[in-house]
Parts: structure tokens; C-alpha cells; sequence
């Protein structure tokens, strides 16, 4: 059974799924939608093309879809979309896409978005991402399944994140960071592996041992690198976590490689 608080603004057009909760002086726009079982909240706004998935949780003061901070946005239809389970904590800013970076912004399913994080137009964000607080990110920036962003950290606009991959607190990241690896500091480098991440998500010896391989190639030889690459390839592909590294290594990047 719906539960909508007497002090709370739903705009008549919203559309609302079954079992949603909405706390007191929350305001949802029009063109909001809301899944099944989903809880906003007391003092949450939602606005704008925004689409919220099932088992949401939305906490007091975070602001979802307002319009983005990008001179060049004139009230365009842009999207932002929510995926299920995801949890919002307190005084989080989503904003949705712009037409310029593809119109959409995604928050993938069963995240945690902790107290005062900031995700800019047009961030793409897999599953099972955590982000602690205080963390913001700039627009165009995509991050993979399962990375984990410390509290505080600042990421620049059109950096990729790749998957299980960390950063620590107060990290400002500027370029791209490889799947499974660990960045930290004021212009962050690269700290070694996310071992303990591995392990929590299943990842055997074997694969563990191929990672540790592929990362000696990739950063720790003095060749250039497309000639690491190139070793990387010839010596450890095939295993699907080594391919993982070698796609998103030579995939389409505007900040470059970390390394």
C-alpha cells in the first residue's frame, strides 16, 4: 500500500509504483517516476525526466534531477535513471545528462551513495558501486561495477573508473583507473591492487595471480606502453579478468591511462 505523508507535493502527473513511501515536505515533479517499493524520504526533492528504480531509498535532503550545472543546458529533455536498491544518503546531488554527453545520467543498481555526494550530467555508473562521503564527481565520468570511491575524493570530468577497482579518501583522480587497481593522494597514483576487493567478490588464486601478473606488466615495466600492452596480450589473455584489464585499456579515453 502506497503511503504518501500529508505535508508531502506529488505532482499529479508522477507516476508511482506499487508500495512507495513518501516522508514529509518531499516534493516529486512530473515527469518522475517511482518503482515498487521504493522510500522517499522526509525533505527529498525529486524533480525533472527522473526515473527511480524499485527499492529505492532516497534520505532527507539530497536533491535528485534537478537540472544540470552546465552553462550550455537550455530545459532539454535529459534523463536521469535510478536502478533498483540503490540507497541515497543524506544531502546527495544527482543531476541527469545533457544533450551534449549522451542525455542521460545512470545510477546503476544496489549502490550506496553516501552523505553528500555530488554526481555530475552524464556520469555513468554501473552496480554495487560505493561512493563515501563527500566524494564528487565532475561530468562524462564512468565508473564500472563493484569500484569503491573513499571519502572526499574529487574525479575529473571524463575519467573512467574501471571495475572492483579504489581509490583512497581524499583522492583526486585525473585520469584513468584500471580495473582492480588502487589509487590514492592529491593527484593520485597508482598504490597496487584491491586485493581484499578481489577476494570479497569471489575472485579465485588463479585469477588473483594472473591479476598480480598483468599489473607488473602493465605499470611496473619501463617498456613503453603499447609494448606492455602488446606483452600483456600475447602472455595472459584469454582469462576473462585479463581481457577485462586489456578492453579497458585500450578503450576510448579523453584522460589518459594511469600509470
Amino acid at each position: 500500500m502506497t503511503e504518501i505523508h500529508s505535508t508531502a507535493i506529488i505532482h499529479p502527473k508522477a507516476q508511482l509504483g506499487e508500495n512507495v513511501q513518501i516522508g514529509p515536505y518531499s516534493t516529486v515533479g512530473p515527469n518522475v517516476k517511482i518503482g515498487d517499493a521504493a522510500v522517499i524520504h522526509s525533505h527529498v526533492v525529486v524533480e525533472g525526466w527522473t526515473e527511480i528504480g524499485a527499492s529505492v531509498q532516497i534520505f532527507p535532503f539530497a536533491s535528485v534531477g534537478p537540472a544540470p550545472q552546465d552553462l550550455k543546458y537550455q530545459g532539454e529533455k535529459t534523463v536521469l535513471r535510478i536502478g533498483d536498491g540503490t540507497v541515497i544518503r543524506e544531502s546527495a546531488t544527482l543531476h541527469p545528462g545533457t544533450t551534449g554527453g549522451g542525455s542521460i545520467t545512470v545510477v546503476g543498481s544496489n549502490c550506496l551513495i553516501m552523505v553528500g555526494v555530488h554526481i555530475a550530467h552524464d556520469c555513468i555508473l554501473g552496480n554495487n558501486i560505493i561512493m563515501a562521503n563527500g566524494t564528487h564527481l565532475g561530468g562524462h565520468v564512468t565508473i564500472d561495477d563493484g569500484a569503491i570511491l573513499g571519502a572526499l575524493c574529487g574525479i575529473h570530468q571524463f575519467v573512467r573508473i574501471g571495475a572492483l577497482a579504489m581509490t583512497g579518501a581524499g583522492s583526486m583522480l585525473a585520469q584513468d583507473l584500471a580495473p582492480y587497481c588502487m589509487a590514492q593522494g592529491d593527484h593520485a597514483s597508482l598504490v597496487g591492487l584491491n586485493l581484499i576487493g578481489l577476494r570479497r567478490n569471489g575472485m579465485t588464486t588463479k585469477q588473483i595471480s594472473n591479476i598480480k601478473k598483468a599489473y607488473h606488466i602493465l605499470f611496473r615495466s619501463k617498456q613503453l606502453f603499447k609494448d606492455r600492452l602488446a606483452q600483456l596480450e600475447r602472455e595472459l589473455s584469454g582469462a576473462s579478468e585479463i581481457d577485462r584489464m586489456i578492453k579497458f585499456a585500450r578503450g576510448d579515453s579523453k584522460r589518459g591511462l594511469l600509470n
